[in-house]
């Protein structure tokens, strides 16, 4: 009993110091980080000031790169690219992996399985009269507006028609990703309409005019913050160790999560108001009505 007790003790000592150990490795890393900060001075060779470049972050007027012939913003390269890297992706799944499925999941295809299952569920809560074309754009949209997210951690560089090195950023920051994006998505709303209920599909689904603009603006707003958040903190040369890392990845996970989420769920939402026949709900109502009538 004695010595089960000078083992605790012992071993209790032994995570102390470790734990000790760890959090005086944490501050002097913290401390050189801030000295190197104060003692690197300002920043050098810098070719366009913080105003420029968050500017340039929204407009997109300079930093252009070449795209063959054509000089295009990096977020449409950024879209391009991701476009071609999901569908090659997505094709190398259908041919090589979908056939090899088992009864038992692997890891990966339990991955998948979830993957399709949460598009699917979505679909059919929100809409469980008409949810077969649904649910195959709400796993379309989400997955694409979360990988596009996620590509800006990679830091893919590229060459600027000035000569500069920039990194491509997510395709959404650009405005015009973000309108066609919710311009899109109504679209799909309108087309649930028009199968449900015919022209009254249309009329239903133009009451919520403003919702196109809501999308893409909640889109485009949420994801350039975090890029002009990242690019202000890492601009500044007292800021720009360690903190950069942490930020952007706060803010692309956060956002990608978000916003993959909020697009989903609102498209679905709508989609399954304006599909749902407006004579069933007119019957309902008078269903309901003679009950009451009966019952008193």
């Amino acid at each position: 009993m004695h010595n089960q007790q000078t083992i605790i003790r012992e071993d209790n000592s032994m995570s102390k110091k470790r734990k000790l150990i760890s959090a005086l490795l944490f501050i002097g890393l913290a401390l050189v980080c801030i000295v190197g900060a104060f003692l690197t001075g300002p920043p050098g060779g810098e070719k366009e000031s913080i105003k420029e470049a968050m500017k340039d972050a929204v407009l997109h007027e300079e930093n252009k790169v070449m795209f063959g012939p054509l000089e295009v913003n990096p977020a449409f390269l950024s879209a391009v690219t991701i476009t071609v890297v999901i569908l090659t992706i997505l094709l190398i799944i259908r041919i090589f992996v979908i056939p090899g499925f088992r009864y038992i999941p692997g890891k990966f295809q339990m991955l998948l399985e979830l993957w399709v299952g949460w598009a699917d569920d979505l679909a059919k809560k929100n809409s469980p009269h008409r949810n077969g074309f649904l649910g195959a754009y709400v796993f379309a949209a989400g997955s694409y507006v979360f990988i596009s997210t996620m590509f800006e951690l990679f830091g893919v560089q590229w060459v600027t028609t000035s000569g500069m090195s920039i990194s491509l950023p997510a395709p959404i920051t650009d405005i015009n990703a973000a309108i066609a994006m919710g311009v899109m998505s109504y679209g799909v709303i309108m087309s649930g309409g028009i199968a449900g209920n015919g022209i009254k599909g249309v009329f239903l689904t133009l009451k919520d005019f403003s919702l196109p603009i809501s999308m893409s603006f909640r889109l485009f707003g949420a994801l350039l913050s975090g890029l002009l958040v990242t690019d202000l903190v890492y601009h500044y040369i007292h800021l720009s160790f360690v903190l950069p890392v942490a930020v952007g990845l706060m803010f692309t996970v956060l956002h990608a999560i978000v916003q993959t989420y909020v697009l989903t769920m609102l498209t679905a939402l709508f989609y399954g108001e304006v599909s749902e026949k407006v004579q069933k709900k007119s019957k309902e109502k008078k269903a309901g009505k003679t009950r009451k009538v009966k019952t008193a």
